[in-house]
Parts: structure tokens; sequence; C-alpha cells
């Protein structure tokens, strides 16, 4: 194929259609709610509407990478061998976090229930509806692509902030469906970025390590799992995550800045 072909600003039109994919999926889900469709079927909707990066960079990736074949393009992503040291170690860390929330959320206050689920079933489910509506849908356009292609150019932590930020600006129609409005909903949104943001840099520092799609899905995946078990005020989730995220981020840049920092481009 021509490489004349190939698109001028692949990341910016991956951004694009990811958005543009995305709203209508979403508008589908508000759509279930105000029929009052079963849970499962809004559930479903909502882990249609994760993939719509994945969806985007698949009908892109002819004019983004001519002559590659998309099925081969995925398996490379995840041919490295895993590192125990970069899983353990990434797993260890946010547990930590989510084990430090929770203590923070729950001490001092009366609350019913410290989780938001009561039984081992719904938390087998809470855990899987999570894999599919966020790591599995989303990680392969994000870190796998964009992430690799921005990194050619710029330093890892530069094209963690660029990916960061779009990749939260991405999340904008769900926050308003978290029933916040006025200053806690700009709370909210601030604090959500820098969150988003922080774990961004987290992934970048350990992909880099171990370049397997598996390793940002883990942490992509614990992030979202572990943010929404705990029974507590949204907002003030989002600013322990906010805090404890960029807190790991710094000190991982500090530990290993060739990674994380200035480390090769792709």
């Amino acid at each position: 194929m021509d490489s004349k072909k190939k698109l001028k600003r692949p990341i910016t039109s991956f951004i694009l259609l990811s958005n543009i994919i995305f709203l209508p999926l979403f508008c589908l889900i508000g759509s279930a709610h105000m029929l009052g469709l079963s849970a499962w079927i809004i559930d479903v909707l909502f882990c249609i509407s994760a993939w719509s990066s994945t969806f985007a960079f698949a009908i892109l990736f002819r004019k983004i990478y001519p002559g590659v074949r998309f099925i081969e393009f995925v398996k490379d992503k995840f041919k490295d061998k895993l590192k125990a040291s970069v899983i353990f170690t990434a797993s260890i860390i946010q547990l930590f976090i989510f084990l430090l929330i929770l203590f923070i959320v729950t001490s001092g206050t009366e609350v019913t229930s410290t989780f938001t689920v009561s039984s081992w079933g719904m938390l087998i489910y809470f855990f899987f509806k999570n894999l599919f509506a966020g790591p599995l849908g989303e990680e392969l356009g994000w870190r796998g692509f964009a992430q690799i292609e921005l990194q050619k150019k710029h330093s890892p932590l530069m094209a963690s902030l660029i990916i960061g930020f779009w990749w939260g600006m991405w999340h904008l129609p769900i926050w308003f469906t978290t029933g916040l409005g006025g200053i806690d909903l700009i709370k909210y949104i601030l604090l959500f970025m820098v969150a988003i943001i922080a774990t961004k840099i987290v992934m970048t520092a350990f992909y880099n390590l171990n370049q397997n799609l598996i390793i940002p899905i883990i942490i992509h995946q614990f992030f979202n799992f572990f943010a929404g078990l705990i029974n507590g005020n949204i907002i003030d989730i989002i600013m322990y995550n906010a805090i404890f995220y960029s807190v790991s981020a710094v000190v991982i840049i500090m530990v290993n800045p060739k990674k994380a920092l200035y480390g090769k481009k792709f």
C-alpha cells in the first residue's frame, strides 16, 4: 500500500474517532436507563461503549500501519514474556493504596457497609464487569498504539501527560452520571483528571519495564476495581486516589527515571 495513504495525524484521528463512537453508544446507555431496561442490559451496553477506542483504532488501522495485519499487531502487544517482579510490584503498590484509602474512609465514620458489594457472587460479577467495561476495551488503543507512537517523539513522561489528559477527557460523558453538580462536580472532574494522569504515568513506567499489554490492563483493572469497591463519598475516594497515585508516580520517576522520565523512544 502506498505510504502516501497513511494518516498524517494518526493519534489525533484516533482520539477524535474514539469520542465520535463513544458518545452515541453512551447515549444508548442513558436511553436504556430512561426506558427502565434490566441492569444486565445496561451493563452490556456500558461494556460495549468502553470498547469505542478499540473500534476506532481497528477502523483506522490500515491507514496507520499500511501492510500490517491487525491481528498480528494485537499479538505483538502480548508476545513479551511477563515478568513476575513487574506484576508483583505494580499490584502491591495498588493494593497498598486501596488498603490505605479503605482505612481512611472507614475509620471514624459510621458506614452501614464497608464495600459496595455484599456477596462473593456480586464481587466476581463486579470484577469481570470492570474488566470488560474498561481495561480490555481501552488498553489496545490508548496504550498499545497512542502511548507507543508518542514515545517515538517524546519522553515517556511527556507522552503519559498528553495521553493521560486526552484519555481523561474521553471520560467526559461519564462525569455527568455521578449525580454531582456545581462545585462538587468541578472538584470531581479536577481530581479525576489528576488521578487518571498519575495512574497513566504509573502504567507507562511499568509497561516500559515489561512491554506486554497485560501490564497496563492489570493496573487499569485494579484502579477501577478498587476505587469502585469502597463504599464512601465519591469525591473523597477520587481525591485519595489522586493523591496516592500522584505520590506513587513521583516516587517511580525518582527511583527509575530512565524508564519513567526520559527512557528510550520506540
